[in-house]
């Protein structure tokens, strides 16, 4: 009699920017002991700064310490202030060259630190349109400016996952798809999708955005969301179809990161993160 075949299952994970009072050996501690295979790093404060001073060394330690806890890694890049104290998320890839040029060295700067970690993935959006630029142009300066981000990923053997975001140029999966084509469909950009994204932008909701990613997903973001605003919620709190989501990533065979995506929730990190993932489980017992 053969035995019955495995099922491909995402490896759970819980975002940094979601423990923003915790040290991060403390977030691990709390993570590890919930029964999570994966933290979603976000760089900057309060957990890693990726332009202090002694930082190959610290990422040095703190792959040691992710190997001895098991966790696998994504490396994010979308803290609000990293590059800017005043104005948030930004520059981005759409402005002009000087300030996009910042943007650039701080990806290159993931990348290198994704290295290092043996990460996942590095996850980046594209950024919001400018005041005064228009769509066409913003296009242009995106697809220009990802070209030595893409090539530091080659370089460093490291893959890339854009992110579609409600409000930004880069908003759907199509969107993304669209990048990677007029890119010339260059093997380390794959894309990363948030599912509660998928109840506010997705024209085809979120089984649809999922199975139009493909193969080329790379990491998944979990949250809950409401079709009017882009707010991230707890699980069962929005209107995402969260047992959908998973099948459809069964079906599709992704293996990779999936962490729950919660920036507003620091206060009460500890809680959400140990109801979050008896939720995914109850979810996994639904689908098999």
């Amino acid at each position: 009699m053969s035995a019955a075949p495995t099922i491909a299952r995402p490896r759970l994970g819980y975002g940094t920017n979601g423990f923003a009072d915790h040290p991060l050996d403390d977030a691990l501690d709390v993570l590890q002991r919930h029964g999570y295979e994966a933290v979603a790093l976000t760089l900057g404060h309060p957990h890693f700064e990726p332009f202090a001073d002694g930082w190959l060394d610290r990422a040095i330690h703190l792959r040691a310490d992710l190997e001895r806890r098991g966790l696998l890694v994504v490396v994010e890049t979308g803290a609000r202030y990293v590059l800017d104290p005043v104005r948030r998320h930004r520059p981005n890839l759409l402005d002009d060259d000087a300030e996009a040029a910042r943007r650039v060295a701080f990806l290159v700067r993931a990348i290198e630190i994704a290295e290092v970690l043996d990460a996942e993935c590095v996850s980046f959006w594209s950024g919001v349109r400018p005041d005064g630029v228009d769509a066409e142009v913003a296009w242009r300066r995106l697809l220009a400016n990802l070209g030595p981000v893409v090539a530091a990923a080659r370089r460093h053997a490291v893959r890339l996952g854009l992110e579609p975001e409600p409000g930004m140029l880069v908003e759907t999966v199509a969107d993304a798809l669209r990048v990677r084509a007029e890119l010339g469909d260059p093997p380390e950009l794959g894309l990363t999708v948030d599912l509660g994204h998928c109840v506010v932008v997705e024209p085809d909701g979120v089984e649809g955005a999922l199975r139009a990613a493909g193969d080329l997903l790379v990491n998944v973001q979990v949250d809950d969301m409401l079709p009017h605003a882009h707010e991230h919620l707890e699980l069962g709190t929005g209107r995402l179809d969260l047992e959908l989501a998973f099948r459809t990533l069964a079906e599709l065979g992704y293996d990779g990161v999936a962490a729950i995506e919660l920036p507003r929730h620091s206060h009460a990190a500890p809680r959400i993160a140990e109801e979050s993932i008896a939720r995914l489980h109850d979810v996994f017992e639904r689908i098999g």
